[in-house]
């Protein structure tokens, strides 16, 4: 794409502007333009919300010398962000989250209603500020779902941008048929970073599948992860991993580590900055 748009949800919040931090980090990496969104529910609250949005321009210029766009709009968070994104071809929604609690923006269980929305990537943040370099260290879960190879291209483009160390994790199944198929997803991925030349670790949690997302949260946080790579799988499978409360427990976690999603399709791999890829 010519010209590539990060679009950031704020509600004005702490980590609205946290949200904007990494977006703008983001941008300047891979020359793009951020634009501040805020919707608000009548058009009587529209010229607030302006004068909010202007400020928040004035301030990107400031603390960051970055030039950002600021749309305000009525409607609905779970549709109206999602549909914005893809008008505007965005490449990335960085969005903010309260955790499991909030009062009136964006909650863990709210964000992933909203995710499912657009098939635009997120990252979905909580208080943790981008790091000077980026995202340096990348956590990519894999599990039984074969949709788990997707996000690999995704991760791919961002290690890229920020020469990024991807830290491959699996479940540890002692079930053989479920091990073979772990090991299956684990060794695709080695082979995929070995070719894109990307520096990358491979564990086997002691955590089954039952309770991945915890190995995932505790692994992050032991080495201090700059992000987490997963998917949003809302269907049942072997690993009864049902979006819900795994997914959530991700975004949510304690160490604040923010988490990139992708909703997976049908064939093929993203690229979150390029086209599909031929990852089957």
């Amino acid at each position: 794409m010519d010209s590539k748009t990060i679009l950031v949800p704020t509600d004005f919040t702490k980590v609205g502007q946290t949200a904007l931090n990494h977006a703008i980090k983001v941008a300047k990496e891979i020359d793009a333009r951020v634009n501040l969104l805020h919707i608000v529910p009548k058009s009587d609250h529209l010229e607030e919300a302006k004068v909010k949005l202007r400020l928040a321009k004035e301030m990107a210029m400031d603390d960051y010398g970055f030039d950002i766009d600021v749309t305000a709009r009525v409607g609905t968070i779970f549709e109206d962000i999602g549909d914005f994104a893809e008008e505007m071809d965005a490449v990335l929604v960085i969005m903010g989250t309260h955790g499991l609690r909030g009062l009136q923006f964006i909650t863990g269980g709210r964000a992933l209603r909203i995710v499912t929305s657009t098939t635009v990537p997120f990252i979905i943040v909580q208080e943790k500020e981008i790091g000077e370099n980026g995202y340096d260290d990348i956590v990519v879960p894999l599990d039984l779902h074969k949709e788990t190879k997707q996000k690999l291209s995704l991760v791919a483009d961002m290690a890229k941008y920020f020469n990024s160390r991807v830290h491959l994790i699996v479940p540890g199944e002692t079930d053989e048929f479920l091990h073979n198929q772990v090991m299956r997803n684990l060794k695709y991925a080695e082979s995929f970073f070995d070719e894109e030349n990307i520096k990358h670790t491979s564990k086997i949690s002691e955590e089954k599948s039952d309770e991945f997302d915890e190995a995932i949260t505790k692994y992050a946080a032991e080495i201090d992860a700059d992000l987490i790579s997963i998917m949003n799988l809302k269907e049942s499978s072997l690993a009864n991993l049902i979006g819900g409360n795994y997914v959530q427990n991700i975004i949510t976690n304690k160490a604040h580590i923010p988490a990139m999603l992708l909703n997976p399709k049908s064939t093929g791999s993203v690229s979150v900055f390029g086209a599909y890829t031929g990852i089957g």
